[in-house]
C-alpha cells in the first residue's frame, strides 16, 4: 500500500474495487472481522473506510443492524444513467470543438489498449481504461460543473458500468460505439460525438437494467426455493 495516500482512504479503494467487481454483493451483510481477515488490516481503518463508502452512498451503516452495501435498483440506474448520459453527451459535444491533438493522440493510445483488453476477454483492464476514457472526455469539456457533477454521480454508477459488460453482446456493441465515437472526435463532429455518445450511454443503462432486474427474479426464485 503507498505510503502517500491514509491508510483509511488505501482501505476504502480496495472496497470499493470489490463493490464494483461485485465480489461483495449489493445488500450483503458486511462482516468487520471477515473483511479484516481477507484485507489484513485492523477495525479501525476498516471502519474509517466504511464511513468514506457510506458518504459515497456505496455502504449503509446502521448502528442497530451494522454495515451493508447498498443495492443497485433497476429504477435508480434507469435514472442515473439516463442523466449521466446527458452529461457525458454534453461532454463530447464540448470536446470534440475544442480537443487538442495531444489529447486525441492519448486517446488512441487509450482506445488501442482497451481494445486489446478487449479481444483477450480481459474484462477488469479493459475496465479501467473504458472508465479512464469515459472520465477524460468530460474533463476536456473544461466545464468545472459539469466535471465535479460527473464525479459526484460515477461513485454509484461505476458499478452499473461493470455489470454492462458482464453481456458478451453488449460488450461488443460498447466496443463499437466507442470505435465510432473515436471516429467523431477524429472528424471533429460535435453532432456524431454527442449522438454517439448519448446512445452509447443509455444503452449501458438498459443493459445494467435487465441484468438487475434478471439478479431479482434469481434472488426471488431462491427464496422461494427455500420457503417451499
Amino acid at each position: 500500500m503507498s505510503r502517500r495516500v491514509p491508510f483509511a482512504h488505501q482501505v476504502a479503494n480496495d472496497l470499493r474495487d470489490r463493490i464494483i467487481r461485485g465480489d461483495l454483493p449489493p445488500g450483503g451483510r458486511i462482516v468487520e472481522r471477515a473483511l479484516c481477515e481477507m484485507l489484513a488490516v485492523s477495525r479501525t481503518p476498516l471502519r474509517e473506510a466504511l464511513k468514506l463508502l457510506e458518504v459515497e452512498g456505496l455502504v449503509e451503516l446502521s448502528q442497530n443492524k451494522g454495515a451493508r452495501i447498498m443495492s443497485f435498483t433497476p429504477e435508480e440506474a434507469s435514472n442515473l444513467f439516463e442523466v449521466i448520459a446527458g452529461l457525458e453527451s454534453l461532454a463530447a459535444e464540448i470536446a470534440a470543438t475544442r480537443i487538442e491533438a495531444a489529447d486525441l493522440d492519448r486517446l488512441d493510445d487509450m482506445h488501442a489498449r482497451m481494445l486489446v483488453h478487449y479481444r483477450l476477454q480481459e474484462k477488469d483492464p479493459y475496465f479501467e481504461l473504458n472508465s479512464t476514457i469515459h472520465d477524460t472526455i468530460v474533463r476536456l469539456s473544461g466545464n468545472p460543473i459539469l466535471i465535479a457533477t460527473h464525479s459526484n454521480l460515477m461513485l454509484r454508477a461505476r458499478r452499473g458500468r461493470y455489470m454492462a459488460i458482464i453481456d458478451p453482446l453488449r460488450w461488443e456493441e460498447s466496443v463499437n460505439e466507442h470505435e465510432a465515437f473515436m471516429a467523431a472526435l477524429h472528424a471533429r463532429d460535435a453532432e456524431a460525438a454527442r449522438r454517439v455518445w448519448k446512445r452509447h450511454l443509455l444503452r449501458t443503462g438498459e443493459t445494467v437494467c435487465v441484468v438487475l432486474m434478471e439478479a431479482g427474479g434469481s434472488q426471488v426464485a431462491a427464496a422461494d426455493d427455500m420457503t417451499a
